[in-house]
């Protein structure tokens, strides 16, 4: 399967974001280089899935900008990011349920390769879309399930569904909102073991929200802690993890 083959870089500079009086995001900058793994880690209300919210253009900023390979997409449309190679996962898995594992994938490998949603065309065997769609999920270990509705696959191979989505729609940056968000003690490895494969050695750049402390810092280059809707710190996972004013105002006190 075609790869990108240099991951764009991703700055978000000064951006904030206030709704009605409440500040949500305040002046956050992060520079992501391409091909890098990023955790994102904060306590609860620390602004994690909002800055989500804005890098991928669900919601937009009321200050600062979000750039892409040195492109502002500040007010580009959530689709026109996508074409751009931008892609995201949600706390709660997303697919049509009653379509076959394949298909889930096949639709939104068509849709980037500029067709639509339809979803009553039979696709022609061997067609991009769906040699995408078949490539991605044997990748992740879903070859033994193509045919099966996707509403009858376990939680943990939805997480794996969505990975192979974004696989198959060839995108640069993969935005993973708690990947690991009621996933079971057993699936957690081979839960890893795709997003490995989805980073691909640095193919791809992936920015990863988890609550899972120990499995985050495991995967990442480097860890931005959120607190109190700014970028408290932004370093490597060792230097995080012994950071005073994180500990204190995140970790616990955690050694």
């Amino acid at each position: 399967m075609s790869t990108t083959s240099q991951p764009p870089s991703l700055q978000v500079e000064g951006v904030g974001l206030r709704i009605g009086g409440a500040t949500i995001l305040d002046g956050v900058d992060l520079d992501v280089a391409p091909g890098a793994m990023i955790g994102v880690i904060g306590p609860n209300g620390a602004g994690k899935t909002t800055l989500f919210n804005v890098i991928s253009g669900i919601m937009r900023p009321t200050a600062g900008s979000v750039t892409l390979g040195g492109t502002d997409i500040t007010s580009m449309s959530v689709p026109a990011r996508a074409r751009a190679g931008l892609g995201r996962t949600f706390q709660t898995s997303s697919y049509f349920p009653r379509l076959s594992v394949r298909e889930n994938v096949r639709i939104a490998a068509q849709v980037q390769l500029g067709g639509n949603y339809t979803l009553l065309r039979f696709p022609r065997r061997g067609d991009e879309a769906t040699r995408r769609a078949e490539e991605a999920l044997e990748a992740v270990g879903l070859s033994h399930r193509l045919d099966t509705p996707a509403g009858d696959i376990s939680h943990g191979d939805k997480r794996k569904l969505e990975i192979a989505t974004l696989m198959a729609i060839d995108t640069g940056i993969a935005l993973l909102d708690e990947p690991m968000a009621g996933v079971g003690s057993g699936d957690v490895d081979g839960l890893v073991a795709r997003i490995r494969e989805l980073h691909g050695g640095g193919r791809r750049t992936v920015l990863m929200v988890e609550h899972h402390i120990d499995v985050l810092l495991g995967l990442v280059d480097m860890v931005a802690v959120m607190h109190g809707g700014s970028i408290l710190a932004y370093d490597t996972p060792e230097q995080i993890m012994s950071n005073p004013v994180v500990q204190s105002a995140y970790l616990g006190n955690a050694a």
